[in-house]
């Protein structure tokens, strides 16, 4: 496992330290979960715009067509 330093202003430690006291665990273990949500994020962005980068523009515009017009002849 690795080490890192960052710089914070105060105000932001103090509530980081606030939020992990809250949630009944460490500063360490807050930052590795907030550190593991946007990584996850980040990973499933990456992955949409690489299919969307393959994708047929009007079929997805058809499929689209299709929702609509079956949400038109729901009560």
């Amino acid at each position: 496992m690795s080490t890192l330093t960052i710089r914070l202003p105060n105000d932001t430690h103090d509530r980081l330290k606030q939020l992990a006291a809250m949630r009944d665990m460490s500063l360490s273990k807050l930052m590795e979960e907030l550190s593991i949500q946007t990584l996850s994020g980040f990973d499933a962005e990456t992955r949409f715009r690489a299919l969307a980068a393959q994708a047929d523009p009007q079929r997805a515009l058809a499929i689209l067509d299709r929702l609509d017009g079956q949400s038109e002849t729901r009560p």
